[in-house]
């Protein structure tokens, strides 16, 4: 199975929607932009959120079985993707990708 690195690439927030529908909170997320793990046999690395791992798990899991070229061409480079948590409020968004064997 292939290894495939996970980079934090960017946080977006949504200071209008906290303010609107969110509860107060005071410690939200760890993750920090350039921020990297790698994932082995397709397992979720440690330290890596969570809630974050489930919204590219899928990804994760085909692109370490060799597969990819997700929605037909959607990526510039077709062994990897770009994913968001699923935080509404601030979300990240991950590049995944094939290391090189």
């Amino acid at each position: 199975m292939n290894k495939v690195r996970i980079t934090a690439i960017r946080q977006t927030v949504y200071p209008d929607l906290m303010a609107k529908y969110e509860n107060p909170i005071e410690h939200t997320c760890d993750v920090r932009e350039g921020q990297q793990w790698v994932s082995v046999d397709g397992q979720q690395p440690k330290g890596l959120c969570p809630s974050a791992w489930e919204s590219m798990r899928p990804f994760v899991e085909s692109l370490a079985r060799g597969e990819g070229n997700f929605f037909d061409g959607w990526m510039q480079n077709p062994m990897s993707a770009m994913i968001s948590c699923n935080d509404g409020f601030r979300p990240f968004s991950f590049y995944i990708e094939v290391m090189e064997q």
